[in-house]
């Protein structure tokens, strides 16, 4: 074992660190498991852009009291540069992973020791429920105890600004600054008062509730099927503390739970991972949904920002939606049913990222209204909200992996108003005799068939990123003239902040942020997009293909000539 790893061992077992921790690593010692060891001390957990994730356990690159201790006074440290001239307040919320509640309270602990008022949860509550909180409350900050859709084994520590968004930069790097100058569990301030931290629950729930009620669009689609039979699943998460109630607020009075994963469990015993994304989470709710001849599945993460649904197709066959197809549904629905409940006015908007469906643009241009684009992640979306704030009114918007937000008073994607509009939205297009899926292929005809595929490519070890580097700088330095034997018209390039027209030769700037990510547009309307990550071996394509719908009844065929293009651009990516 390398001495600088021992050496860290060595620390902790030397520390003042509790007993449970200090067994564990003798433990690990004693089973001669070095891997394990070396996996838990070869590096410190990096507090990302985000925040901390990682797998629970004692050691540096692990969640663990002193991980999440350093941390937060690190991002405590900041908050006393930022706001020293004011009373700091923050708001803590957590999932239902395993240790979260008991990382929840650490972090309070660290926070009031420093001074500040913590407003705690007092039990498990969904994510934008505690960015909502931090605006209710008129907080600096927030944190949420959740590692989303991961395996049981991980949990995380998301850090948000006095918006309620997450933070962004500058506050992102800074914080991480102030994280990495915490060397020494002496330097956190373990000590918690007890008369700053607040417990918080039901009061605000139901001011939470009651701005999601306020954003209801046609009260009477809902009134004329109220026993729409829906099918809800919370995975074991958190989902199950406001999804029924919200519902039932909006005056659903037939929503039918998957009692098998109603309660909320760490362990998330009935799946292999708790994302709504994967068809595998949504088994046991297609059966209930199947059974009981259902309208509509939904099912969310474990801290309920997002959400995946599935409806009957045109064969009358359960099928899951991807991202792309929910939330160009969504947009559709809250722009025609604002417009025809309150008309434009002219300012409104809504916002896409840049890997999402094209359709989506094309919907909002449909209507009139504006559409802006932002780099991958909510937190970009929730930055030009603000940006926008008091100039332009955001209605809608949303982003391909199955976040979506309705209204501003929440900064941060939310599976809590989204079930309840879509499920509101489904009520709608069923009180004019169509299915979901019905309306997706009305949309579908009316803006252009498109589909969306994503393929991941893993290059493991330091060859690999190097590989993945050198396939972005080859495609930089000549991009390809067609891809699926289309012609490409225009390569965005995040990263130098141009757009290039291939035909002309012109140049335009793009007015986002830097970021590793190229897009190639094709002459019918496709889209490809390619975007390494940033912590994994990994490069991600999202291949859009899109084709004119003349009639829906060539819907089937239509599909097959999409699915044979994306299989053609990614031969000639070389996936």
């Amino acid at each position: 074992m390398e001495q600088s790893i021992q050496q860290k061992i060595d620390h902790w077992l030397k520390s003042d660190i509790d007993q449970d921790l200090k067994s564990q690593i003798e433990k690990l010692m004693s089973n001669g498991n070095n891997d394990e060891l070396v996996d838990s001390f070869y590096r410190d957990l990096e507090f990302g852009t985000g925040g901390l994730r990682g797998v629970m356990g004692p050691g540096t690159n692990r969640m663990n009291k002193y991980t999440i201790g350093m941390a937060t006074q690190g991002l405590a440290n900041y908050l006393k540069q930022n706001f020293d001239d004011q009373e700091i307040k923050v708001a803590i919320a957590h999932d239902s992973r395993n240790n979260s509640r008991k990382f929840a309270e650490i972090t309070a602990n660290v926070f009031s020791g420093n001074g500040f008022k913590v407003y705690l949860f007092e039990d498990l509550r969904p994510t934008p429920e505690l960015s909502f909180a931090i605006r209710e409350f008129g907080c600096q900050s927030g944190v949420v105890l959740t590692a989303s859709h991961n395996p049981k084994e991980y949990n995380g520590y998301k850090a948000y600004w006095d918006d309620g968004a997450q933070v962004i930069a500058p506050h992102d790097k800074n914080i991480i600054a102030e994280v990495n100058k915490i060397t020494d569990f002496n330097q956190v301030k373990f000590e918690g008062n007890p008369d700053l931290i607040i417990p918080i629950g039901k009061d605000v729930d139901n001011k939470y509730l009651d701005q999601i009620k306020s954003l209801s669009l046609n009260e009477e689609a809902i009134k004329s099927n109220s026993e729409m039979k829906i099918v809800y699943s919370p995975l074991h998460g958190t989902g199950i503390t406001l999804v029924p109630e919200i519902l039932e607020r909006f005056g659903f009075k037939s929503v039918h739970i998957v009692e098998e994963q109603a309660k909320p469990d760490g362990d998330f015993p009935t799946v292999v991972y708790p994302n709504p994304e994967e068809s595998e989470a949504l088994s046991m709710g297609l059966n209930k949904a199947k059974e009981i001849d259902a309208d509509l599945l939904m099912a969310t993460d474990p801290d309920s920002d997002r959400v995946g649904i599935a409806v009957k197709n045109h064969n009358n066959e359960w099928q899951l939606l991807n991202g792309n197809q929910t939330g160009a549904l969504l947009i559709y629905y809250v722009l025609q049913a604002y417009k025809e409940k309150n008309g434009f006015e002219g300012n409104e908007f809504i916002v896409k990222t840049i890997v999402t469906t094209e359709l989506i643009k094309d919907i909002a241009d449909g209507f009139g209204v504006q559409s802006y684009d932002t780099l991958t992640g909510f937190k970009h979306i929730a930055a030009l909200i603000r940006k926008l704030e008091g100039k332009e009114k955001y209605l809608v918007g949303g982003e391909e992996s199955y976040g979506y937000l309705i209204g501003d008073a929440v900064r941060d994607k939310d599976a809590i108003a989204s079930c309840a509009l879509i499920a509101e939205m489904t009520a709608w297009a069923k009180s004019k005799n169509k299915s979901l899926f019905d309306l997706l292929l009305e949309i579908y005809k009316e803006f252009g068939h498109y589909n969306e595929y994503l393929f991941s490519l893993t290059k493991k070890g330091k060859s690999g990123a190097e590989e993945i580097s050198k396939m972005m700088e080859d495609m930089r330095m000549k991009a390809p003239d067609s891809l699926g034997g289309i012609k490409v018209t225009k390569v965005s390039d995040y990263l130098t902040q141009q757009a290039t027209d291939l035909a002309s030769g012109d140049t335009t700037s793009i007015d986002l942020p830097k970021s590793n990510v190229l897009q190639f547009f094709l002459a019918d309307g496709s889209k490809v997009s390619a975007r390494p990550s940033g912590t994994e071996p990994k490069i991600k394509f999202y291949i859009s293909v899109k084709k004119d719908l003349a009639e829906i009844s060539e819907f089937d065929n239509s599909l097959d000539s999409l699915n044979q293009k994306a299989e053609k651009i990614k031969k000639d990516l070389g996936l």
